[in-house]
């Protein structure tokens, strides 16, 4: 393989697929080649006719997980970049993320907000987004039980501006954008898993994981960044998941992680915790005992509660 950088796209019903293509191939300096998977979809218009661009096409919609699974299986590259189809990057971003990338890390580049109308950087006072942490599973009133990525506000501001932080630990990340080696996917991630998590749900939280716990790393780049659009009510979701669907996904993950069910790992949940990350906003000493309480150790109890059954955790 050469230092080629193969980036995934996963789309379904993106009016801004082509503007995302495009700015890739502008942007970066070194060899790449973007694989697009339209899921269930042919998009008009389409991608660029270019030799750089490739395209998969699922008849029938199989969702996000399968199609970054399609295209990181005909990638040719040492590195792999998956990213949103409603994103716009810097100049040189790809050199940069290779410069700063060992083996078992998954890098993510700072993260800036898009205004998609006139493709160019959202004006606006709010911070760079740099630092996320992982949630502790009942995080917000009326939310079912998850592990969420959570924009650490109080770390952004605390390590903005200083180089030492440059290439910095990160506990979680959104999902937008991400970069690693194909390495890594294929051997520790080995794709990613479609059983329990479903279609859509966890894609970082299942990448993020299994670099700490694996003995790798997340890392935040602030030497680069990316544009990403919050489509909100205004542009609306390509990707549909219904509730019960998120619910299941949601239910799985905490299960999953929050009892440490991968065989792969090296590390425990409660090393994550603990000894990596002891200052994550949420997490109290006794969050072992408070997942026992909170029946965050049942699986089947997350998957099929319902509103009632939530009320009474708040109790």
């Amino acid at each position: 393989m050469s230092k080629l950088l193969s980036v995934l796209i996963p789309s379904r019903n993106e009016r801004f697929l082509v503007n995302t293509v495009n700015d890739l191939l502008q942007h970066a300096t070194g060899e790449i080649e973007i694989i697009v998977s339209c899921d269930g979809y042919w998009p008009d218009p389409p991608p660029p006719d270019d030799k750089r661009v490739k395209v998969i096409h699922f008849g029938a919609a199989r969702g996000m997980r399968a199609c970054i699974n399609a295209a990181a299986g005909v990638a040719r590259g040492e590195y792999l970049m998956k990213c949103d189809a409603h994103t716009l990057y810097a100049e040189g971003f790809d050199e940069v993320l290779k410069a700063n990338c060992d083996i078992d890390w998954v890098v993510i580049p700072r993260r800036k907000r898009l205004d998609a109308e006139h493709w160019t950087i959202e004006p606006t006072s709010r911070p760079d987004i740099d630092y996320e942490y992982l949630s502790y599973p009942l995080w917000k009133e009326g939310e079912e039980p998850g592990l969420h990525g959570t924009i650490w506000t109080e770390r952004i501001r605390e390590r903005f501006g200083k180089p030492e932080y440059d290439i910095d630990d990160n506990p979680a990340f959104q999902g937008s954008c991400w970069f690693t080696t194909k390495r890594f996917f294929d051997e520790t991630v080995q794709g990613l898993q479609e059983e329990g998590f479903g279609t859509f749900i966890a894609e970082p939280q299942e990448l993020g994981m299994k670099a700490w716990l694996s003995g790798g790393a997340v890392k935040i780049n602030k030497l680069t960044w990316y544009a990403h659009l919050h489509k909100g009510k205004r542009w609306g979701r390509g990707y549909y998941f219904d509730r019960d669907d998120r619910k299941t996904g949601n239910a799985y993950s905490c299960d999953y992680w929050m009892n440490d069910r991968w065989k792969q790992a090296r590390h425990t949940m409660e090393w994550f915790i603990n000894e990596k990350f002891p200052d994550m906003p949420g997490w109290s000493t006794d969050w072992r005992e408070r997942v026992e309480r909170d029946k965050i150790n049942d699986y089947s109890a997350l998957k099929y509660k319902d509103d009632e059954w939530l009320a009474g955790l708040r109790t």
